[in-house]
Parts: structure tokens; C-alpha cells; sequence
């Protein structure tokens, strides 16, 4: 509670943020010296400028503002700011072991990080459960981490054992807009040292994944007079979802059969707070010339409207049919509003929120309107004739009428370079809008009327070994912790830190895990249940146990 309360969302302002970091990292080591751990020592570690020269490197973006619209340096952005190492020094003095050799067991590290997604909120608790921005990606995780090295400073001091091999604590920031704070650590060859196994603590529901999905986040700016770029983004989105599907459709792979290849649309013009948090709210408007008689075309509007949302929901279904299992209700509880305005009708679409990773359990606003809005495209003649002036779309709140600003998420899997993916969508969206210029009777498409760009977060797929050691040390101890889920080994359908380290060091075995449902993350009603929590703190301190034993 006390550490959600905390807002580590990323933003421009850098002097609340790193205040509030900074008072996280204060109450984390309040905790930590109170567990009595042997040879504990913490250090907050500051930002490497060297990230900006790695390909994995996500710029900050989070610092734009419109008096400084390149944002700032790392210099300047992380001055003052970093991580937190929690580092446990393993026994050094085993007497049977040979001089010179290494202690019996594996270095182990574990990760997660303390920034959070827009909007925040703050927490609250009913019953077992906390309600709040961060509950569980990934400030549950976090204290999932303490309280497993509590538990084990209790064991160690209760036996008057040590580690054999070091433990190493990583507790970042600025995962959410890429992983910098956890690049930083993984380009440290000196803390490598240290280990050689990786847990990465994540809302993965106490599930085991020797691999993630890859992910990047596409952001598209177009600008072309005379053109009404907003009825362009209608097939733009089409061609990003075909894509989309193509790729999931080749997406063959054993780690994961289910194939978590999501795309996600988070921001149309001056819409939405996140590239992966799903939008679940976004109103267009349907305008017609003056001298107009839009009332005529009531009707007409309703039913074409009516054939997009059917179309919709032929291929991603009714969500007002599906029960949120937190609620009880409906996960969305209607589809649109349709209202009259002085010069047409205002349509307000509604979807239901979350991380992209769970877009199939929820609804994309933006994706049900972009089906909308093209129905109503292909009805224009109609719809013009109807009303006695020519139709037109508009986004509401946005005036630029000839300039489009779209962000958004394609996941892939292992089977998919992420150069090749990047290639494909922007393919996708210049279709898109050639598709759109056919159809106002304009064949030329202008070189560079759009900039499909990823300088936000952008990670790449990995598989692991579903049957190293470490994975097997990993399915004992959640069988110790009452929390193992029978079933083949299966990568963890989103993207986080763990790429980092799985790709800087192949061979290394990184696995993701924790308490939290990805569900709920990004999401509106983001909570973590507790005793999921205190699961998660009994099967980490199993797994350290046997992976670096004690002496």
C-alpha cells in the first residue's frame, strides 16, 4: 500500500518522479535492513549513459513536452535516478569445496521493476485484496521479492546457514517505457559475475515461462492537405489488424502453441494514454455539410452503423455477452451511443480496458470504431443523398482534420524477426491508406505522407529451454508452495525485461513468473490478492534454495 501510493508513472516531470522513486527505493530498504540477512548490502545504482548507444535502447520518449518537443538527454533524465541492487554475498569459506573452484549452485538474480502505466490511481484494500495503479505490474512483485528474502533471513538465521553462491537483487525502473533501467544492469559485466540464472518477476499469474512474446509499439504521423486523414486511419487499422492476424497465423512455435499474437491500437489523435493499454473510449463524429438535413439520415446512420459493429463482432465477438468475472457484469455493458448534434451525430464507442497481451478477453474501442467508421464510408453516397449534403468523419477533440497520430502494439513470437515485423506494419498502414485514396478517386499516394516509427518500446521474441535445471528447480519449488499448474512448459504470451538478459546473454536461463494477472494490468481495476502474493514469497524462497543451496 504504502509503496502504490507512490506515482512512478513516467513523465515529464522528472523532479516528482525521481522524488517518488527515491521514496520507494527509502521504504523497500526500510524493509530490507529489518530482515537480517547475512552479508546483505544495498546500493542504489545510477542509469549507464552507455544504453543510448545499444539497439535495445527506448528513447525518452516520456520527457517530451511542447517547450522541449525532443525531450532530454539520459544525462538529464536520469540524473539523480537509477536502480536498487539488493545484493546477498554467497559463502566463501566452504571447506570441501577446492580451492579456487566455485561454491556448489547457481548464482541467482531475480528482477522486477517499481514504474507503472497512465493513468494512475491511487490504492486501496477490500479484504485480501489491493486495488491501485501497480498492484500487480509490478509493485506486487516487487514485495513478493522482499518477502521471499525475508522468509529466507528467518531460515538462514534460524539454521546459521549462508547461501553458497551470491544473490542478487534487481529492482528497476522504466520498464513499462522499454526496460532502460534494466538495460543498464544487464550491460554491467561486472555484476554478471554475480549470476547465472535469472528470475523475472512479472503479473504471470504464478505460471513458468522460459520465454516471452516479442513486442514493438508503432506510432504513425501523417500529414497531407485536403486529405481527411481520420477516414484513412478506418483502413489503416484494417490493414495493421490483417497484418496482425497474418502474422499470428504463421506464428508456429512449441512454446507457444496458443499463439499470443496480439495487435492493440492505444491512441488515435488526442485519444488514449498508452500505446498497450487498450482504449476503451473513443467518440467520432458523422458531419455533414451545411444546408444539410441530417435528421433525414437518422435511421440510415443507425443501421450502417448497426453492419460495422456486426462485422466486429464477427471477428472478435460480443463482448456485452461475456461476464467480467470481477464484476458480474457484462464486460462491456454497450457497444455505442448514438447522439444527434447540430450538423450530424456523435458516436461515443466503448470498449473495456487492459494490457495488450489480454486484447482477446477484452474490447478495442479503436478497432470497433475503425470498423464502424469504414461502413459508414462505403455507405457515403447514401448517406449523402439522404441528408442532402456530403458526409464527413471526424475524431472529436481533434481538429486536424489533415493530420493523423496513431500508437499501438503487434506482438510475435520467436518465429518472427522484429526488423521483419517493423517492415510489415509499415507496409500495412501505407496500404491502408492507399486503400482510402482509391476510394476518394485520388490514385497517387504522396512518398512520406506517413512516418511509421518505433522509438518506443521494442523487444524482440525469445525461447528458452523448457527443460534446463533451473526450470526443473523451478516446477519443484511451486510444487513446494502449493502453486504448480500441471501442464507442458509454455512461453508467457506479453514482453518484459527478461528479453534483455535472455538476448545480451544467450544460453543464460531466464524464466518469468509471479503472482497478479495480466489481466487486470494497464487496466481500470488493476488489484493483486495477497495471499497470491505470500504463495509467490514461499515458492521464490523454495526456488533460491535450490538453486544456490546454503552452507
Amino acid at each position: 500500500m504504502e509503496i502504490c501510493a507512490l506515482d512512478t508513472t513516467p513523465r515529464p516531470d522528472l523532479a516528482g518522479l525521481k522524488a517518488a522513486e527515491s521514496r520507494v527505493y527509502d521504504i523497500l530498504e526500510r524493509e530490507l535492513r529489518s530482515y537480517d540477512l547475512p552479508g546483505l548490502r544495498l546500493e542504489r545504482v545510477p542509469i549507464n549513459p552507455a544504453i543510448r548507444e545499444h539497439p535495445f535502447f527506448s528513447p525518452l520518449y516520456y520527457t517530451r513536452t511542447p517547450e522541449r518537443p525532443d525531450g532530454v538527454s539520459v544525462k538529464e533524465c536520469y540524473a539523480g535516478r537509477g536502480n536498487l541492487l539488493v545484493l546477498i554475498d554467497g559463502q566463501e569459506n566452504d571447506p570441501g569445496r577446492k580451492a579456487g573452484s566455485p561454491p556448489a549452485g547457481a548464482g541467482q538474480a531475480l528482477n522486477a521493476h517499481i514504474d507503472v502505466v497512465a493513468p494512475y490511481f491511487p490504492p486501496r484494500m477490500e479484504g485480501d485484496v489491493i486495488y491501485g495503479r501497480g498492484a500487480c505490474d509490478d509493485k506486487g512483485n516487487v514485495v513478493a521479492m522482499l518477502g521471499a528474502l525475508k522468509l529466507l533471513g528467518e531460515h538462514l538465521k534460524a539454521t546459521g546457514g549462508r547461501f553458497n553462491r551470491p544473490v542478487t537483487g534487481m529492482i528497476v525502473t522504466d520498464e513499462e517505457m522499454g526496460g532502460n533501467g534494466s538495460l543498464s544492469l544487464a550491460l554491467d559485466r561486472k555484476l554478471k559475475e554475480r549470476y547465472d540464472s535469472l528470475l523475472v518477476l512479472e503479473c504471470a499469474d504464478s505460471g513458468l515461462f522460459p520465454g516471452n512474446r516479442g513486442c514493438v509499439w508503432y506510432r504513425i504521423e501523417g500529414e497531407l492537405p485536403g486529405v481527411n486523414l481520420f477516414e484513412a486511419a478506418a483502413y489503416i487499422i484494417e490493414e495493421l489488424e490483417k497484418e496482425g492476424r497474418a502474422i499470428r497465423a504463421e506464428s508456429d512455435h512449441p512454446l507457444f502453441p496458443h499463439r499470443p499474437v496480439q495487435t492493440c491500437h492505444g491512441i488515435i489523435g488526442n485519444c488514449g494514454q498508452h500505446p498497450s493499454r487498450i482504449n476503451g473510449d473513443v467518440s467520432f463524429e458523422i458531419g455533414f455539410a451545411s444546408g444539410g438535413r441530417p435528421e433525414q439520415a437518422a435511421r440510415l446512420v443507425r443501421d450502417v452503423l448497426e453492419d460495422g459493429l456486426a462485422q466486429y463482432v464477427g471477428l472478435y465477438g460480443d463482448k456485452t455477452k461475456v461476464t467480467d468475472p470481477l464484476t458480474g457484469k457484462p464486460k462491456v455493458q454497450r457497444h455505442y451511443d448514438l447522439a444527434p448534434r447540430t450538423n450530424g451525430f456523435r458516436v461515443r464507442v466503448y470498449g473495456s480496458t487492459g494490457h495488450m497481451g489480454s486484447i482477446l478477453e477484452n474490447d478495442g474501442a479503436i478497432t470497433k470504431m475503425a470498423t464502424m467508421c469504414r461502413a459508414l464510408l462505403r455507405s457515403r453516397d447514401a448517406l449523402t443523398a439522404a441528408a442532402g449534403a456530403r458526409m464527413s468523419l471526424s475524431l472529436v477533440g481533434w481538429r486536424h482534420t489533415s493530420k493523423l497520430l496513431m500508437e499501438g502494439g503487434q506482438g510475435f513470437l520467436p518465429t518472427h524477426r522484429m526488423e521483419d515485423v517493423q517492415a510489415r506494419l509499415r507496409q500495412a498502414a501505407e496500404r491502408g491508406l492507399q486503400t482510402y485514396l482509391l476510394q476518394i478517386g485520388s490514385s497517387a499516394c504522396p512518398r512520406q505522407a506517413l512516418r511509421v516509427s518505433y522509438d518506443k518500446l521494442h523487444n524482440a521474441a525469445f525461447a528458452g529451454a523448457a527443460d534446463s535445471p533451473d526450470m526443473q528447480n523451478a516446477i519443484e519449488a511451486a510444487k513446494l508452495a502449493g502453486i504448480y499448474k500441471e501442464g507442458p512448459v509454455r512461453g508467457w504470451d506479453v514482453s518484459c525485461d527478461a528479453r534483455i538478459f535472455a538476448c545480451e546473454y544467450p544460453g543464460l536461463p531466464v524464466i518469468t513468473t509471479g503472482p497478479g494477472m495480466l489481466r487486470y494490468a494497464h487496466s481500470d481495476s488493476e488489484q493483486i490478492d495477497m495471499r497470491d502474493v505470500v504463495k509467490a514469497c514461499e515458492f521464490i524462497a523454495y526456488f533460491i534454495l535450490k538453486q544456490t543451496g546454503t552452507a
